[in-house]
């Protein structure tokens, strides 16, 4: 069973604002589709090539988004997106 984790969203918040958002998602079971870490060096399987390619071309289809810092990992993906409508 895994533990209950509580909510990191703040309360009355609107997410479709502009500002920076840290991303965070999670394989289903945590399995390890992603890649695997060897000697502290990620590399990524097939899958996770894909997710990096994809977050990359974020930028093309919404243009007012920029990527921040991301990385890939075994079982999950975190970045940071920045939304910024007033350019």
């Amino acid at each position: 069973m895994l533990p209950q984790r509580k909510a990191n969203r703040l309360r009355d918040y609107d997410y479709a604002q502009d500002g920076a958002y840290f991303l965070t998602i999670c394989i289903q079971n945590r399995l390890k589709l992603l890649g695997d870490v060897d000697d502290q060096i990620m590399t990524c399987s097939k899958a996770g090539h894909m997710v990096s390619e994809y977050w990359l071309k974020l930028p093309e289809k919404f243009e007012d988004i920029q990527l921040d810092f991301w990385v890939v990992m075994p079982n999950h993906f975190h970045g940071i997106l920045v939304i910024n409508r007033l350019e």
